[in-house]
């Protein structure tokens, strides 16, 4: 399944952001529409391969809404100029760890992991990452996982969190507020016959984090 028509959709959506446009082009949207929700079942098909937990999603449980909610925004564009889905336990908006795909001409990316979780979920992921750092270590420093994901993403504390000292040797993960992992992808890549199965193989190589992630929501 090709991607191209689908950024070449949103391409031209970031250049007329507006409703009167959109009247106008709501079937190539809703071709393009379409096209993603194939593309994110059988992405749910291949991750559940390897994540039995996620099977039983379907894309609407996943994909975001192109709607912008521009209530408190100064920019009043009234729609995202990106597809975008997280295939998580329970779906998009569980409290759990996602799988994310993010679809937008130059800008694509694979993600996951939690981003903001409220403040008892926080707590308990500082512990596990405190308690078994070691372990936490191996799965983030496994080479499967490195050939994707480089680094742990996030919005950080500057000091440390409340309950840890500063020579803690976890102590620039503990600041973390998100824990969230990212690749970034070009438009060849979207559009390349085998992104289906890049994509599979990304996530895959991710499951360890997003189960370490999930503990702490049991």
């Amino acid at each position: 399944m090709n991607l191209q028509k689908s950024l070449d959709f949103l391409k031209a959506l970031s250049e007329h952001n507006d409703k009167s446009w959109m009247d106008e082009n709501r079937k190539w949207y809703e071709t393009e529409k379409k096209t993603f929700e194939a593309f994110v079942s059988g992405l749910i098909a291949e991750i559940a391969v390897f994540d039995p937990a996620i099977a039983d999603l379907t894309p609407k449980d996943c994909i975001f809404r192109l709607n912008r909610d521009i209530r408190f925004s100064n920019d009043k564009s009234p729609y995202k100029t990106n597809f975008g889905a997280a295939m998580a336990i329970g779906g998009k908006k569980s409290n759990k760890a996602a799988y994310y795909i993010h679809i937008q001409p130059g800008h694509s990316f694979l993600g996951g992991g939690m981003w903001m979780p409220e403040a008892a979920v926080l707590k308990n992921i500082r512990q596990e990452i405190d308690y078994g750092f070691e372990d936490f270590q191996k799965l983030i420093k496994a080479p499967a996982f490195t050939k994707h994901f480089k680094k742990i993403d996030g919005e950080t504390l500057s000091r440390p969190p409340k309950g840890y000292e500063a020579d803690n040797p976890a102590i620039e993960y503990l600041k973390h507020k998100s824990f969230t992992v990212g690749k970034a992808l070009s438009d060849k890549e979207v559009t390349h016959k085998d992104f289906l199965a890049h994509c599979a193989e990304a996530f895959a190589s991710m499951k360890p984090f997003i189960d370490f992630l999930n503990q702490s929501t049991d």
